[in-house]
């Protein structure tokens, strides 16, 4: 076979998705960036997933072995700002990032070892970073205001994460806005159990609302978002727990959660007329409006903004709130075309006002499988 013959054969990408109690894998024939075909898709969740055993099941799907395999890596730390073929001083530097995200690089290296284990040595490993995205920020909007020796020189800055999510939104606006060069200015918001924003500007994002750890920024389900960093020792005296007790308090047991008192279902919130699980969506909604006006600052006006996520898909009486009341910023939500978009692509807003919206399934493979293929020279 020649050499252009065997450059030209597709390549099978398997993505793995890891996150911290749950795994998704999905199989690609891509033959470019541009030309990729989904042939098979899993989505695992649980506690203590047996790796070894979920991808060999897998596999026995697939039509041959893969060529490469494209892992999430949710920490790149200052080090990963482009996607990367995994070798052994690789993995050893994810691990080592570790202490910046003890819940979710361990689960990456888990599955990377898994899958060498499974799939053997031939076929290539890619590492895409969930941080890469935002690593070039302005330092406005990357640093804190910090002495460099207890701020950037010890790695405390704003990473932002969600970068696949918020990077695949905006490719897909591109593509929806070829008038817009490169997407014009555009706001981005990732509403699934973690939710986030963000402010790009043609392609490059200028701000997130994440920062140190997913923990800052907008209410979540069981996260507080932003809060003054006094509450931690406050509440360390109050409820004689330790630092890591509390913090442990504002990621799993905050947020819409602990507003409501167990739920983190919008939907059903939205439609339970008990006033504390009004406060619950008005709050949510809240942060996420003054979010969007902040990046309307940051940005001088925008072009568009789109919602992603589980619930930004899915719950458009939380899309009506979050946009309500607009107009004077050129911001006018159409009741009837948001109160049919549940799960799919569609725009938005009433045409009569200068700001697009849409909400866009949030596709990271396809991220992924981009990003694979670039390294592998595609």
């Amino acid at each position: 076979m020649s050499s252009s013959t065997a450059t030209a054969r597709p390549l099978l990408v398997l993505t793995v998705n890891s996150g911290s109690t749950s795994v998704k894998l999905a199989a690609f024939e891509a033959g470019s960036t541009r030309d990729a075909t989904q042939v098979s898709h899993e989505h695992v969740s649980g506690e203590n997933l047996a790796a070894d055993e979920i991808l060999t099941r897998f596999l026995a799907k697939l039509p041959r072995c893969p060529d490469v395999l494209a892992h999430r890596v949710v920490h790149g730390g200052t080090r990963f700002t482009t996607p990367v073929k995994i070798d052994s001083d690789v993995s050893r530097s994810i691990a080592d990032l570790s202490e910046l995200a003890p819940l979710h690089n361990p689960k990456a290296i888990e599955w990377i070892e898994s899958s060498r284990r499974v799939v053997g040595t031939e076929a290539a490993q890619v590492a895409v970073f969930d941080t890469a995205f935002f690593s070039s920020l302005p330092r406005v909007a990357g640093e804190y205001a910090l002495a460099p020796k207890y701020g950037t020189d010890a790695g405390v800055r704003r990473y932002g994460f969600h970068g696949l999510a918020h990077q695949a939104l905006s490719q897909r606006w591109m593509q929806l806005t070829p008038d817009l060069p490169r997407g014009g200015r555009l706001i981005t918001l990732q509403m699934g159990g973690g939710v986030s924003a963000a402010a790009i500007d043609q392609g490059s994002p200028v701000d997130t609302s994440m920062g140190f750890s997913p923990l800052e920024g907008l209410v979540m389900a069981t996260r507080s978002g932003d809060v003054d960093p006094a509450v931690v020792p406050y509440l360390e005296k109050r409820l004689a727990r330790s630092a890591e007790q509390i913090v442990s308090l504002l990621n799993a047991e905050s947020g819409v959660s602990g507003l409501s008192g167990g739920s983190t279902d919008l939907g059903k919130l939205a439609a339970d007329p008990r006033a504390q699980a009004q406060f619950a969506v008005d709050l949510y909604c809240y942060r996420a409006r003054k979010y969007i006006g902040a990046y309307l600052a940051v940005l001088r006006g925008c072009d568009g903004i789109v919602f992603g996520g589980g619930v930004g898909e899915h719950v458009p009486e939380v899309r009506r709130r979050i946009l309500a009341d607009m107009e004077w910023a050129g911001i006018e939500i159409d009741p009837a075309s948001n109160a049919a978009a549940v799960g799919r692509e569609a725009r938005l807003d009433t045409t009569r006002r200068a700001v697009r919206i849409f909400t866009i399934p949030v596709e990271e493979e396809g991220v992924m499988v981009s990003s694979a293929l670039e390294v592998m020279g595609r």
